[in-house]
């Protein structure tokens, strides 16, 4: 069996045996192909498990790992280790017909373990809005939930493409997003968060650095004179790191009280949630833009 596939497709392919079967290509340019809708799902990460349950799968995803904690009822799922180090005997347990690895965060060694036991292996890497949707729609099809998954993958399209059309005119705003305090750091053009920014008007002012998250030092920040500073602090609503920047008010966004707060739920991990996350950021940014 063969098949041609774009990262959005599925086919339907025969095994030979009168048997249909599922292909899509996953984020790792591989095939994966299941002869039946898979019924018991382990995800890898947190956002794996939150774009799981988006796709309508969530009843199938029998583990987890640690911090996958929405939405609620995930939170309840057995764990099967970390994202960065698995417990390979509880995930066995659990005898999934489809994992589902995190390509970017995963242990590799550890994960290429899985497909010699015999398990299906789903390497997933969402890294924009048009990867978020084509997520949904590839584990629907894994699934057998392409009603719910293609409907949220449509919503998502459609509100990503409305913020375009509304802020295609906006004034751009240079802004500084802080992902940590110590060491500080930041986002660079291919990140999610950047890309959001960018949707809404606003310009990373470290787009150009070669990390995805770059590490910087205050003095960078201060050169290149934000007119605005958004964080969402330690992965919990805090907007502590933000009061540090009031220590130098000659920067444009301290003078301006253009210091903002963004709840990192809605934007620290590439699932449907983005979207709410990337209106507030709009938001922010169109209150900077008033106070020029």
């Amino acid at each position: 069996m063969a098949a041609i596939l774009t990262a959005a497709n599925s086919v339907m392919a025969d095994s030979g045996h009168g048997v249909p079967v599922t292909c899509v290509a996953d984020d790792a340019g591989r095939e994966v192909c299941l002869d039946a809708p898979a019924r018991r799902i382990v995800a890898l990460s947190p956002g794996v498990t939150e774009l799981l349950y988006a796709a309508g799968a969530g009843e199938r995803v029998v583990g987890a790992v640690s911090f996958s904690d929405y939405p609620a009822e995930a939170a309840r799922l057995p764990r099967v280790g970390s994202y960065d180090r698995l417990d390979l005997e509880a995930l066995l347990a659990l005898e999934p017909d489809l994992v589902v690895a995190w390509a970017g965060g995963n242990p590799r060694e550890q994960v290429d373990r899985l497909p010699r036991l015999g398990l299906p292996v789903f390497f997933s890497d969402a890294g924009d809005f048009a990867a978020i949707a084509s997520s949904l729609e590839r584990f629907g099809a894994l699934a057998g939930t392409e009603t719910v998954a293609d409907e949220a993958a449509r919503a998502l399209r459609e509100g990503v493409t409305a913020l375009r059309e509304q802020h295609a005119e906006a004034a751009p705003i240079p802004v500084f997003y802080q992902v940590w305090e110590q060491p500080l750091m930041t986002v660079n053009g291919e990140h999610w968060i950047s890309q959001a920014l960018a949707l809404c008007g606003g310009e990373n002012l470290f787009a150009e650095e070669a990390p995805l998250v770059p590490r910087i030092g205050v003095e960078a920040v201060l050169a290149r004179d934000p007119e605005a500073i958004i964080t969402g602090g330690m992965g919990e609503p805090d907007s502590s790191w933000l009061e540090a920047w009031r220590d130098f008010p000659e920067m444009t966004a301290v003078r301006r009280d253009n210091l903002f707060f963004i709840d990192p739920d809605l934007v620290q991990r590439a699932t449907p949630r983005l979207l709410e996350g990337t209106r507030a950021l709009c938001d922010r940014l169109e209150s900077a833009r008033e106070r020029r």
